[in-house]
């Protein structure tokens, strides 16, 4: 990984620490596949974080162009896939 988490100087250590474990599941989703809850966990705490469309839409942007990999379809896949399905990018 050569490439930097997009990440706001006022967030807390905890919020940094949820910001970067929802762009690490997207990750995982591309690289070996992650169960659907995980997932959807992690990115439940990116929101806690990013409530804002508008900011959300900034940092997936960020991370999608310093990564290549689109959060928003880790997303939309997760929430489309069976129950128990494991995502897979």
């Amino acid at each position: 990984m050569e490439y930097q988490y997009p990440m706001d100087v006022d967030w807390t250590t905890e919020e940094k620490i949820a910001v970067i474990s929802f762009f690490q599941a997207v990750e995982k989703a591309y690289e070996k596949g992650i169960a659907k809850q995980e997932l959807l966990n992690s990115y439940k705490g990116f929101k806690e974080v990013v409530p804002s469309k508008a900011e959300e839409k900034t940092h997936c942007a960020a991370f999608e162009k310093e990564s290549g990999y689109s959060p928003y379809h880790a997303v939309k896949t997760a929430r489309e896939a069976e129950e128990t399905a494991m995502i897979r990018m």
